[in-house]
């Protein structure tokens, strides 16, 4: 990734060093909101959602964090005795997240899941990282190489959020949109603009619940259970389709 197109770890790295910025999200159909703030990246355990706390503690053996942000899941669970490995696409996020002591920590895209050459009994995607299997086809790949990196009795803790739950109308707009386009109705095209810099587009996904579990038919993947918040977010919690006995 070219240092300039980096804006989401800008936004991390400049809060590290008491810089501040908003980071702003541009859909492609022109609609802008700003996001929660690089605060978020950051927060401890006590300030995480009711949501998060009960999600981690279903966490178990070896952990991969995917899209690591600022390193506060994986920070937390070494300080419990995890085995974590981080992973983010963005070179100064996997910067910040060492630099806060994160111990394993590397630049690598979900897409590139098959150069970890390790099994992992838990694969981590909190802050609404299923949205990183961004598309039907995409989300078949990658969950499959997930099955080739874990053990038998794996499990994968992932936060999305319902894109039906929503009285905005321009995300009701944005959904017509999508199936004119032949696309999934939360199938959102992005790209995240921080100060004078410009990220490259890329796609993220919302899910509704029946829709994540025909997503992973046929991966070697199935739903074990959801956690609710009570609105549009919830949690994952998804094993193998056959677990060893």
């Amino acid at each position: 990734m070219k240092p300039e197109k980096d804006t989401y770890g800008m936004e991390i790295w400049d809060y590290l060093n008491n810089k501040t910025g908003a980071e702003l999200i541009e859909r492609d159909d022109g609609y802008i909101d700003i996001s929660s703030g690089a605060k978020t990246y950051f927060s401890e355990y006590k300030n995480w959602k009711p949501l998060e706390k009960k999600a981690i503690k279903l966490a178990k053996g070896k952990v991969l964090d995917i899209g690591c942000g600022a390193g506060r899941i994986s920070l937390y669970l070494q300080k419990k005795g995890f085995n974590v490995t981080a992973i983010d696409n963005s070179p100064l996020a996997i910067k910040t997240s060492k630099k806060r002591g994160v111990e394993k920590a590397k630049v690598l895209p979900i897409e590139n899941l098959d150069n970890l050459n390790e099994k992992f009994d838990t694969i981590l995607m909190f802050g609404n990282n299923f949205g990183l299997f961004a598309n039907k086809t995409k989300s078949k790949s990658i969950l499959k190489a997930m099955e080739k990196i874990t053990t038998d009795n794996a499990i994968i803790i992932a936060e999305s959020n319902d894109p039906y739950k929503t009285d905005n109308k321009f995300h009701k707009m944005y959904h017509k949109f999508n199936k004119k386009r032949g696309r999934m109705l939360g199938q959102t095209k992005i790209r995240i603009l921080y100060k004078i810099f410009k990220g490259d587009w890329f796609d993220y996904l919302f899910v509704s619940k029946k829709e994540m579990k025909t997503l992973l038919k046929g991966t070697g993947w199935k739903i074990r259970k959801f956690i609710d918040s009570g609105n549009a977010s919830y949690f994952a919690i998804i094993e193998k389709s056959i677990p060893s006995q």
